[in-house]
């Protein structure tokens, strides 16, 4: 199945050539990185290209078995699994949002809202470490929680999985290294839902999706839009595909409603979020705070050496932000095969969705893709803006 080209559309005044990435997304889908991905790329004031390629699964045969047209392009509307990028999309913009309505501070211990995390039965020593952990480290991945654990081995349930979290005992001081953890971002969930005072998916909904116009974007997705969700990797137990569920098995194990992943979205919502996150940073959102988005996508540099800012991640050596993007860049990845980035210099945003777990999770090309074409598309953006002077 050839690569398909679904949508573009332009900025008055600015008329990248983005046949570059065409070409680039295309000869991915053919190499094997992904069956197929949806793209979109744009500015604070709307879209400048969409595109799909390839399909949602990986032949015929298993589009058959999935009930899914043969021939199903992905689109705007398809949706995948965002993985990580739940982190920042959904977990890290309810903790701003939170913020903003003044019902929670970065500063905030984490044990003020999770007695448990720091029970009196704790060892002295082992308490007061963990009564030192913030709502700023666990969003700066600092917070000396472990990065990951096969929890869904002995959970299957989010009370469950939470529990054993509470009582995982820290690897590190708090504030003294960087170890990115699902963990972290697990409790940190349950922290923004005790300070809103509603589980995290609602605050979602309600505090980011809703207000933005983001309908599309939901964790559990009905059996009935299944025929627009990408697959994602073959489950060696059941030997069937995962499809309309989390593919992250923590998540799955924890009713698909953790911090740290468990979101469905398309690229069409997810371009909705990123135009209101660049006219905030312009102080033009009547829905963002300027100033604490600023705050969340400025580099820390805590621990010294980091690259991490409030949830989201910025530039180094060999990210998937390529070489090209702005020093001001912020943006995260997802497991499934999906990223965003966003150049603020350039008014510019760039997002990837794909399912390269899908039909395994061996497969790891996608990280050079994600590299290209971040580089296509600002190598695009820059000749236009010679052309335009």
């Amino acid at each position: 199945m050839l690569p398909t080209i679904l949508a573009c559309s332009m900025s008055p005044g600015r008329d990248p050539d983005f046949s570059g990435v065409d070409k680039l997304l295309a000869a991915a889908v053919k190499s094997g990185a992904f069956p197929g991905c949806a793209a979109a790329v744009g500015s604070s004031s709307g879209s400048y290209w969409t595109g799909g390629f390839g399909t949602l699964a990986l032949d015929g045969k298993t589009a058959g078995k999935l009930s899914l047209p043969a021939a199903a392009n992905p689109g705007p509307g398809t949706l995948y699994d965002l993985a990580s990028l739940t982190k920042v999309v959904g977990t890290t913009s309810v903790v701003a949002a939170l913020i903003q309505r003044k019902k929670l501070s970065l500063g905030d211990k984490v044990s003020k809202y999770l007695p448990g995390f720091a029970p009196a039965s704790l060892k002295k020593k082992e308490r007061a470490l963990k009564e030192k952990v913030t709502v700023e480290q666990l969003l700066l991945h600092t917070s000396g929680l472990p990065s990951w654990r096969p929890l869904f081995e002995s959970c299957s349930s989010y009370k469950a999985l939470l529990k054993i979290i509470l009582a995982t005992p820290l690897e590190t001081a708090p504030g003294t290294s960087y170890r990115y953890s699902d963990l972290g971002f697990i409790l940190l969930g349950e922290v923004v839902a005790k300070a809103g005072g509603k589980p995290l998916a609602t605050l979602e909904k309600k505090l980011v999706f809703d207000p933005l116009g983001m309908r599309e974007t939901l964790r559990n997705p009905a059996a009935a839009l299944r025929k627009k969700i990408a697959p994602t990797e073959l489950d060696e137990e059941t030997k069937k595909y995962i499809h309309g569920k989390v593919h992250d098995e923590n998540a799955r194990a924890g009713d698909g409603v953790t911090g740290h992943a468990g979101l469905f979205s398309t690229t069409a919502d997810l371009e909705l979020l990123c135009r209101e996150l660049l006219l905030a940073l312009k102080g033009k959102s009547n829905k963002l705070n300027s100033g604490i988005i600023r705050n969340f996508t400025g580099r820390k540099d805590s621990p010294k050496g980091s690259s991490r800012a409030l949830g989201w991640d910025t530039p180094s050596e060999k990210s998937s932000a390529g070489d090209l993007a702005g020093k001001k860049s912020f943006g995260h990845t997802g497991f499934t095969g999906t990223s965003i980035w966003i150049d603020p210099e350039r008014d510019l945003y760039m997002i990837l969705l794909s399912n390269r777990v899908h039909p395994s999770r061996k497969n790891r090309k996608i990280s050079e893709v994600r590299r290209a074409f971040a580089d296509a598309v600002i190598t695009a953006v820059k000749k236009s803006e010679k052309k335009v002077r």
